[in-house]
């Protein structure tokens, strides 16, 4: 049986999207997908996300990393789904969708792609880092010499920690240079630096606002892969109206063999 797949990238954070609304792709196939997310061996992803039917909503996104988990709210991948549902023509241009950690709205205009994300109103503020959850948990801290920082190594060290629980926590390192925002994302599950992350820079965007690093609540994070706008509006000291943007496009598509 042969499956079609599509190749998404947002800011270089790259998907495998299936349309599985006929529910034929196995999810339980943990291997099968850590196979075909692998760089060189198979199609190359940070994640697979795939499309199904929702009873009252366009769409539901389930995604799952690149080692096969099932797992949290990706934005980056929730993005592209936004735009391939466009593709597919179940959406034209506004969407409501429900995902992992609940329902969000999109809009998709000239392969621009804006995502509401879910409120955020538990922001935990120590000396060295601030911790928040934008759909996945993550930690941001403020360094120095970003270009030349060693992600993989201290992201890591951090990620593991035992006082972030079993299922650890994505790391975000952040400098402010002239008054723009550099993010790197050392992410679990994938276990590597990404060239972008959209919860990430959420997380970020926030935690700099919080922190009264940042007074705006329209603030650019400049990733690895291109550049995401975040906004807000704050509602006793809740983020609230929170929406992601940035570009999310096809890059091609193929043929699976099941």
């Amino acid at each position: 049986m042969n499956l079609k797949f599509y190749k998404y990238q947002a800011t270089g954070n790259d998907f495998i999207l299936i349309d599985d609304r006929n529910e034929t792709f196995n999810i339980n196939g943990s291997k099968y997908i850590e196979s075909l997310c692998k760089r060189r061996y198979g199609i190359g992803a940070d994640g697979l996300i795939l499309l199904r039917n929702h009873e009252k909503y366009d769409f539901e996104m389930i995604f799952f990393n690149s080692t096969g988990e099932r797992s949290t709210f990706c934005g980056n991948g929730a993005r592209c789904i936004i735009a391939f549902s466009n593709y597919l023509n179940i959406i034209k241009e506004t969407t409501t969708f429900m995902a992992y950690d609940g329902i969000h709205k999109g809009i998709f205009k000239d392969n621009n792609v804006s995502l509401q994300m879910s409120d955020v109103d538990n922001i935990n503020i120590d000396k060295e880092y601030t911790i928040l959850d934008t759909g996945s948990p993550h930690l941001v801290k403020i360094i120095e010499s970003i270009e030349n920082f060693d992600v993989l190594k201290y992201g890591s060290r951090i990620r593991y920690d035992k006082k972030f629980g079993d299922y650890g926590i994505n790391v975000n390192f952040v400098e402010i240079i002239n008054d723009k925002i550099f993010s790197r994302t050392y992410e679990r599950g994938d276990e590597m630096e990404s060239l972008s992350c959209g919860t990430g820079s959420v997380a970020t965007a926030i935690s700099l606002n919080k922190t009264k690093l940042i007074d705006s609540n329209d603030i650019d994070i400049h990733t690895k892969g291109g550049v995401l706008n975040v906004k807000f509006d704050i509602f006793n000291q809740s983020y609230i109206n929170i929406w992601l943007t940035g570009e999310a496009k096809m890059s091609y598509s193929g043929d699976l063999k099941c």
